[in-house]
């Protein structure tokens, strides 16, 4: 049995049949639903199982919806649902991702330690990039070099009182401290920009042992932040 033309109706028989949109077609019948215009398997554009032509193929609109106060609150709860969901999930996510490290003594001390590390290269890249005549290289230290190296004869008991500052004694070579230290050992000894060291002698490379004038603390200190004077 031939099926029915999707526009007439009528039979469609084989010999012009044209099968498309899950229909079958006089070939005279394919037209386009507005215009009427013949179309071939090439150019026609179907929509909703309807051919039409380039010209009148229907475009899709968009509804536009109203701000009704109801949509309004819709969409501010819509927001406000998204929000709790966003620090929900951020309160469960928290943490994971890193691993805390607890601030120990050690730790701090380790910190205190690279920071003062950092601040003495800055100081001594600061000092190469200045042009200085006036510095004159330290003093006794080949002599002292030729001794061997113990700084432990230097440490004091844990507890013991400094003595009291006294004024040096005509002849002590004097030094002054061109930037501010904080002592991160018990054997160091603390600085303030300005303050006199005495008795300081060379006890490793880039230290040297001497005494605050200011606290009557004896102690290492950086070689590179005290100078003659």
């Amino acid at each position: 049995m031939n099926p029915p033309c999707g526009r007439c109706k009528k039979p469609v028989y084989p010999t012009e049949k044209i099968n498309c949109l899950d229909k079958y077609w006089h070939k005279g019948c394919f037209s386009c639903e507005v215009c009427k215009m013949a179309l071939s398997m090439t150019n026609y554009k179907g929509f909703e199982k309807k051919p039409y032509c380039s010209m009148h193929y229907p475009k899709t609109s968009f509804t536009i919806v109203t701000d009704t106060p109801e949509n309004l609150r819709l969409k501010q709860q819509s927001m406000l649902n998204s929000q709790a969901l966003y620090k929900e999930d951020f309160e469960k996510n928290k943490g994971k991702g890193f691993s805390v490290v607890v601030d120990t003594p050690e730790m701090q001390r380790v910190k205190k330690t690279q920071d003062q590390i950092s601040n003495i290269k800055y100081h001594e890249e600061f000092e190469k990039s200045k042009i200085r005549s006036d510095a004159p290289p330290p003093e006794n230290r080949q002599d002292y070099e030729e001794q061997p190296s113990n700084p432990d004869r230097f440490r004091q008991p844990a507890g013991q009182m400094h003595p009291a500052a006294v004024a040096p004694p005509c002849g002590v070579k004097r030094y002054q401290a061109l930037y501010s230290y904080t002592a991160a050992e018990a054997d160091e000894v603390s600085l303030l920009e300005g303050d006199l060291i005495l008795d300081v002698e060379p006890i490793d490379e880039g230290w040297v042992f001497g005494y605050n004038q200011r606290t009557g603390q004896r102690g290492m200190l950086p070689a590179n932040y005290v100078r003659p004077v």
